[in-house]
């Protein structure tokens, strides 16, 4: 049975309420200082995406148990504008907002596998998983 848990992105608020709900539940799966404070920097930076190009979207949470290895699935899904050129996104440096750019492909790299589908007008759903070393 998968245990899954969501916070809805509506505000800044949700942002930490994200980012404190991966945490808790990747310290109680066994995860180690470090791995904890990726997978809440990967989590931060899906849900502060919801948040500014978005508006509202939601951050789920699942425990994996997969041939004896223990993680978390993160989901990250909105209804917003979608993103029209991904391979563009996915580009170290590359930011609409002004910020440093570390975005999409910051998260692809602190996590062990990282998919996103993106459809123009449809929103975009991003799953990323984090095994328990």
């Amino acid at each position: 049975m998968t245990v899954q848990s969501c916070v809805k992105i509506k505000n800044e608020w949700d942002i930490v309420a994200a980012r404190q709900m991966g945490r808790n539940v990747a310290k109680d799966l066994g995860f180690g200082i470090v791995d904890q404070a990726r997978i809440t920097t990967a989590i931060s930076e899906l849900a502060r995406n919801i948040y500014l190009y978005a508006g509202t979207g939601q951050i789920c949470i699942e425990e994996l148990s997969e041939y004896g290895k223990t993680g978390l699935r993160v989901i990250s899904t909105d209804d917003g504008p979608g993103i029209t050129d991904v391979r563009q996104v996915m580009q170290d440096g590359f930011s609409t907002s002004g910020g440093l750019g570390a975005g999409l492909p910051g998260v692809k790299r602190l996590m062990d596998s990282f998919h996103l589908d993106s459809e123009s007008g449809q929103g975009t759903t991003i799953t990323a998983v984090k095994w328990v070393r």
